[in-house]
């Protein structure tokens, strides 16, 4: 009697409101709102009943109703555009157009009927499981807008040292596409000492393909007092692929060609230099409230004989209520042939406060 109080109450609650969404958990629970996002196994839904959104795990939703039209990407790549909505506790029906379908139209025109366009769009079912991604698009280009800012500070009064932080990041996601940015920079100072400073920026442009290939394009900035760089400018062009992409991590690699460019704060000549460069990148994200990152990408130079860069990343955040989280993070740089009194390895260690969009 009590399922099939809910089972009506979910029905009238789908059908006395055009935009709005419901799910039923795993322990037959109803929430009824406004799906926002789902990403990294976590469903974020706003209710009229509550201050703060709810945050549910995926794998606890047994059934989703909405009309909302979302951005839907599947562990096995493939993207969608349109409302998704459950035929059982194991599956669901997705109601769309797939952006990928404009990839594979035929060149080849039927004689009969040289005029019909192959439509794009209808209904394809899937393991509700198989779903790794959802943004609502109702709100336009602020729902596919993603932001985050991380400050640290420190201060010693032993050589009345003092440290600050800052890492920051933007990105937009599109139908084939992604464009993402990042600035992070250290200053340090203390008494005796030359001051350390260190920044790196980046924008990266991926275009996805098929089966979680992609096409990228990645401009990186570094200057670094530790190894003399004044500038150094990276424009890498290459391919990737997420080998595994689900609701617990994912896992991909990259590889391609990088243009190098370096100018150094001493009087040292600038270097210009082709390289190769493969890379990978680990997402661990189903480990309760912890979200582990490590990336780790090689230079084998084509014009410097013998010389080898390394740039290493590793973030661990800690998440707190309000989109609040603490990060400790490190980033490695090695090169094998730095300049005269240059140092080959520099590394920092930084543990910042964040907020994110």
């Amino acid at each position: 009697m009590k399922k099939f109080l809910i089972l009506i109450f979910f029905a009238f609650s789908v059908g006395s409101h055009a935009q709005t969404d419901s799910l039923i958990l795993s322990n037959n629970d109803l929430i009824v709102g406004e799906v926002k996002s789902m990403d990294k196994g976590v469903l974020i839904i706003e209710t009229d009943y509550s201050d703060s959104d709810f945050k549910v795990s995926w794998s606890g939703v047994k059934k989703i109703i909405s009309k909302t039209k979302f951005l839907i990407t599947l562990s096995s790549g493939k993207r969608y555009n349109g409302s998704i909505n459950s035929v059982d506790s194991l599956h669901a029906i997705i109601d769309t157009y797939d952006p990928q379908e404009l990839l594979n139209i035929s060149l080849k025109k039927k004689k009969e009927d040289k005029n019909l366009e192959k439509p794009l769009g209808g209904k394809v079912q899937v393991d509700l499981q198989e779903v790794v991604y959802l943004n609502a698009l109702d709100d336009g280009f602020w729902s596919r807008l993603s932001a985050n800012i991380d400050l640290g500070w420190s201060v010693t009064k032993a050589n009345n040292l003092k440290q600050f932080s800052v890492r920051s990041g933007l990105g937009y996601l599109a139908d084939r596409w992604k464009l993402g940015s990042s600035f992070n920079s250290l200053r340090s100072n203390q008494d005796g000492v030359e001051p350390v400073k260190r920044t790196d920026a980046d924008i990266t442009f991926n275009f996805f393909l098929p089966k979680d290939w992609f096409l990228l394009y990645n401009i990186t900035f570094l200057s670094n007092t530790e190894q003399l760089i004044r500038l150094r400018t990276g424009n890498k062009v290459g391919v990737g692929k997420y080998v595994i992409h689900t609701n617990k991590t994912y896992f991909g690699f990259q590889a391609g060609v990088n243009f190098n460019n370096e100018t150094y704060f001493d009087d040292s000549p600038n270097r210009r230099s082709g390289e190769a460069f493969i890379g990978s990148e680990l997402n661990l994200y189903d480990i309760g409230d912890l979200n582990l990152l490590t990336q780790v990408v090689a230079y084998p130079s084509f014009t410097e004989e013998g010389r080898f860069r390394t740039d290493f990343k590793f973030d661990l955040k800690y998440d707190f209520p309000k989109d609040i989280y603490l990060k400790l993070g490190t980033t490695l740089n090695c090169d094998n042939q730095p300049i005269e009194g240059a140092t080959a390895l520099d590394y920092v260690f930084q543990t910042t406060i964040g907020w994110s969009l």
